[in-house]
C-alpha cells in the first residue's frame, strides 16, 4: 500500500518545542486519516532545527465505498416530511426510495445511499492544509510579506517549503497538490544550511532520509544524540577524562544541530576553585556545553565538550576559541559572584526576607523561616536530632536564596547554602540541612538521612502544606501550582525510608498554632494547647474565628485524607493494594504513616493466605447480612449477644473464638505486632465457616434472630482490631 512523506521546512525551530511538535504532527495526521476511514500500518515523526517530517506507511489508495440505509417518514405521511427526507438523502424523487413494510407500525420509506470512497490523494490534499494552519505551536506569529495578507499563516518561524508525496514504493509517487499561504507543496527540500544548502528533489521517505544524510542532515534526533554521546565519551577518554552525562542537556543540544560535530575546549584551572556545580551550571546554561571529570581526582577537569553544527575547515579551532572566550568570561563572572557571596555571612542576609512576601495570606519569607525554625524544633526530638542544630539549620536554610550565585543559577539553591555554611564554619549537619531540606524533589531524588536534615525538611514541607490548607489553596484536579502533592509525597518518603514514627496530627496542630501566631514566639504553648483542645482553651482562639474547633478538626481531617491518598499512590507504585490502605485508615486515628504501612504489609500477607481469603469472605458475608437486616429493621444490631440464647454448638464456638481473638489481636496490636494480630484473626476462620454452614441467622424466633445478628456484628467488630474488612476489595 502507498506511503505518505510530509516535510515542513522552516527557519530555526526552538529545541524545546521540537519533540512535542513532531508528536503533534504524527497525532494530527494519523487521527485525521483514521477519521476518514484510512487505517494505516505505521507512522513516525522527526524533528531537526529546521524541519518537521512525517512518514506514514501502509495507507489504502482510496477510501472504501460506503453504503447507508436511512429510514424516512411513513408512507402517506405529510408532504413536508417527505420533502425533508428527500433533501437530507439527496434523492431526486420519492420514487427512488424503497418501501419497508411493517405490519405493526405501518410502511416506511427507506433511502439506500451509496457514497463512493474518494482517492486518498484527494483526502490528503484536503486535510493537510487544515492541519498546518491549526498546528498547536506554543508560540507562533505571522512572518514576512505574506503576513500582510488576510488569513496569513501563523507559524513558529517562517515556513519556506512543504514536501508532500504519496505513492507506492515501486512507483513514482504523486505530489499531494495543495498550498498554504502561497507555498505550494512539492518534492523539494534543502540540506544543511552551510555545508549543503542546495535544493534536493525527493520521492519517498527512504529516498528523503538518505539524501538528507548525504546533505549533512541527520534526521533522527535519537541518532544525533547517540553520535554526540559516543563522540564525547571517546574524545574525553582519549585525554584521560570522563564525560559528565546530562540527559536534559543532550536533548537540547541534539535539537540545536543537524550535523553534530563534537569538539573539546579548555578553561583556566584556576576557575576550579569555584564549586563544581557552579562551573557546570555556568558552562551548561551559557554555552550548552558538557563538562568532564578527572577520574584521578574525582573532580572536574579544566575542559568542556561542545557540539558544533558544521565540519569546519580548520578542524574546529575557531569554534573552540570562540567558546573558550565566552566561557572564560562567564566563569569569571561566576567566580566573582561566589567570592562576593563569601564576604557576607548567611545570617546577615536574613533581614532582607522581611521585605519579601512568601504569599499574601501567609506572610513574608521572614515569618515563614521563623515558623519553620519553631516547627523543626518540635520535630527534632521525634527524629533524634539535636534541637539547637536543627534551629540553626532552619534559620539559615533559605539564606542562600539571596546570594549572587543562586540569583544567577537558581538550580543550585540549597547546594550553595551548604557551601557557604561550611565556609563560615557551621556544623556539618547544619550545612547538610541547608542543601537537603529541599529533598526529595521528585520520585528519583534521594531523601535526607542526617537527623538535622530530616527535621528541617519535614518542617519545611509541613509548614507549606498546613499553610496552604489553612487558606484553602488546595490542589484541584490536575492543578497544583504550589507543588503540594510533591511536598506530601516527600514527607511520606522521608518518614518511610528513614523508619521515622511521628503523629501527623500532632505536627499539623503545631504548624496550625504557628500559622495563627504569624511567625512570632508569643504564647506558642498556650495557642498550641488551644488548637489541641479548643473546648478547654477557647479564649486563645477568640481573636481567630477561622480557627474554631470544628474548622481545625475538619482541616486536619482533610489533610490526613490527602496524605492517605498520596500514600496510596506511593504504595501502588510499589505494587501494594490501595484498598488495604483504605481499610487501615478507616479505623480512624491512623496518623503514624510508618505504622499504617506496616499494618498494610501484614494485612496483605494475611489476605494472600487461605485463612485470610476465607475470613474476608466470611466477614463480608456477615456484613452483607447485617446491612440487609439493619435496613429492614431500621436499627443497628450492636450490643453484646445474650449467651443464654445460644441454641447450637456453632454459636457457642463462634462466641468463644471471637472473645479469644479480640483479646489476643488487641494485645498484639497494642504491641504493634501486626503479624501476630493477623495470626490471631486466622483463628476465627473455622468458627465463622462452621457458623454459616450450620446456623440459620434469620431464625423464626425474633429473639434468637436478633441474638445471632448481634453475633455477626461481633465478627465485624473483632476484625476491626486490624482493619475495616468492608473496605477490602474481593
Amino acid at each position: 500500500m502507498p506511503d505518505l512523506l510530509l516535510e515542513l521546512f522552516s527557519e530555526e525551530i526552538p529545541a524545546r518545542m521540537q519533540a512535542k511538535a513532531a508528536d503533534d504532527l504524527r497525532r494530527m495526521v494519523t487521527d485525521k486519516l483514521v477519521a476518514e476511514g484510512l487505517v494505516y500500518e505505521g507512522a513516525k515523526a522527526f524533528a531537526t532545527p529546521r524541519r518537521l517530517a512525517l512518514t506514514v506507511h501502509g495507507i489504502p489508495a482510496r477510501q472504501a465505498d460506503l453504503k447507508d440505509e436511512r429510514k424516512g417518514p411513513r408512507v402517506g405521511g405529510p408532504d413536508a416530511a417527505i420533502q425533508g427526507f428527500l433533501k437530507a438523502t439527496g434523492l431526486a424523487s420519492i420514487e427512488e426510495a424503497t418501501i419497508q413494510r411493517d405490519p405493526k407500525k405501518g410502511d416506511f420509506y427507506v433511502a439506500l445511499i451509496e457514497k463512493p470512497g474518494r482517492a486518498t490523494l484527494d483526502v490528503l490534499a484536503e486535510m493537510l492544509p487544515v492541519i498546518i494552519r491549526t498546528f498547536p505551536w506554543p508560540k507562533s506569529m505571522r512572518w514576512g510579506r505574506r503576513s500582510e495578507r488576510p488569513g496569513a499563516l501563523n507559524w513558529v518561524r517562517p515556513l519556506h517549503t512543504i514536501t508532500a508525496t504519496f505513492g507506492l514504493e515501486t512507483e513514482e509517487p504523486d505530489v499531494v497538490s495543495f498550498s498554504v499561504d502561497g507555498i505550494e507543496a512539492g518534492q523539494t527540500t534543502f540540506g544543511h544550511r552551510f555545508m549543503a544548502p542546495s535544493a534536493i528533489s525527493v520521492r519517498r521517505f527512504e529516498d528523503y532520509e538518505a539524501k538528507l544524510l548525504d546533505a549533512k542532515v541527520v534526521l533522527d534526533a535519537d541518532r544525533r544524540k547517540d553520535t554526540i554521546v559516543t563522540d564525547a565519551k571517546q574524545l574525553a577518554f582519549a585525554q584521560g577524562y570522563e564525560l559528565v552525562e546530562d540527559p536534559a542537556l543532550l536533548d537540547e543540544v541534539a535539537g540545536l544541530v543537524e550535523w553534530p560535530v563534537v569538539l573539546m575546549g579548555s578553561f583556566d584551572p584556576d576557575f576550579l576553585k569555584t564549586p563544581a556545580e557552579v562551573i557546570r551550571a555556568t558552562i551548561r546554561n551559557n554555552q550548552k556545553c558538557f563538562v568532564v571529570r578527572d577520574p584521578r581526582t574525582g573532580g572536574l577537569a579544566p575542559k568542556f565538550i561542545l557540539t558544533a553544527n558544521i565540519e569546519a575547515s580548520d578542524g574546529g579551532k575557531t569554534i573552540i576559541a570562540g567558546n573558550e572566550r565566552v566561557i572564560r568570561a562567564r566563569l569569571s563572572d561566576a567566580k566573582f559572584f561566589y567570592e562576593t557571596d563569601l564576604k557576607t555571612r548567611l545570617e546577615d542576609r536574613l533581614p532582607k526576607f522581611e521585605q519579601i512576601v512568601f504569599h499574601e495570606k501567609l506572610g513574608t519569607q521572614a515569618e515563614r523561616i521563623k515558623r519553620i525554625e519553631r516547627l523543626a524544633a518540635e520535630i527534632a526530638p521525634l527524629v533524634g536530632a539535636d534541637v539547637e542544630k536543627v534551629k540553626r539549620a532552619a534559620k539559615l536554610a533559605k539564606a542562600d536564596l539571596l546570594t549572587e550565585v543562586v540569583g544567577e543559577f537558581p538550580e543550585v539553591q540549597g547546594l550553595m547554602g551548604k557551601y557557604y555554611a561550611l565556609a563560615q564554619g557551621e556544623d556539618a549537619s547544619v550545612a547538610a540541612a541547608c542543601e537537603e531540606h529541599y529533598k526529595p524533589q521528585g520520585p528519583n531524588d534521594r531523601v535526607p538521612t542526617d537527623p538535622v536534615s530530616v527535621a528541617v525538611a519535614l518542617a519545611d514541607k509541613l509548614d507549606t502544606l498546613v499553610g496552604f490548607w489553612a487558606i484553602d489553596e488546595k490542589p484541584t484536579g490536575s492543578k497544583d501550582p504550589y507543588a503540594l502533592r510533591r511536598a506530601a509525597l516527600g514527607v511520606i518518603r522521608i518518614l518511610l525510608e528513614q523508619n521515622t514514627r511521628v503523629s501527623l496530627t500532632s505536627i499539623f496542630q503545631a504548624a496550625l498554632a504557628l500559622q495563627i501566631m504569624r511567625g512570632t514566639d508569643s504564647q506558642f504553648e498556650n495557642i498550641l494547647a488551644a488548637v489541641r483542645n479548643p473546648g478547654a482553651n477557647s479564649s486563645f482562639l477568640q481573636k481567630h474565628p477561622s480557627a474554631s474547633g470544628e474548622k481545625l478538626a475538619a482541616l486536619i481531617g482533610d489533610l490526613l485524607s490527602f496524605f492517605a491518598d498520596r500514600l496510596k499512590v506511593q504504595l501502588r507504585e510499589q505494587g501494594a493494594r490501595h484498598d488495604l490502605v483504605d481499610a487501615v485508615f478507616a479505623l480512624g486515628g491512623q496518623d503514624d504513616l510508618l505504622m499504617v504501612v506496616r499494618r498494610v504489609e501484614a494485612l496483605g500477607k494475611f489476605l494472600d493466605s487461605d485463612d485470610g481469603k476465607n475470613l474476608l469472605a466470611g466477614t463480608k458475608r456477615a456484613s452483607n447480612i447485617l446491612a440487609i437486616e439493619e435496613k429492614k429493621d431500621k436499627r443497628a444490631f450492636d450490643g453484646a449477644p445474650d449467651a443464654s440464647l445460644y441454641r447450637l454448638d456453632e454459636e457457642k464456638a463462634l462466641a468463644k473464638a471471637i472473645g479469644e481473638v479480640k483479646a489476643e489481636a488487641g494485645t498484639a496490636v497494642a504491641k504493634e505486632d501486626f503479624a501476630a494480630a493477623m495470626s490471631a484473626m486466622a483463628k476465627l476462620r473455622p468458627a465463622v465457616d462452621a457458623f454459616f454452614d450450620k446456623v440459620k441467622v434469620n431464625d423464626d424466633d425474633p429473639k434468637i434472630r436478633e441474638n445471632r445478628l448481634k453475633l455477626l456484628n461481633e465478627i465485624r467488630s473483632a476484625t476491626r482490631a486490624v482493619a475495616d474488612f468492608s473496605k477490602i476489595e474481593g
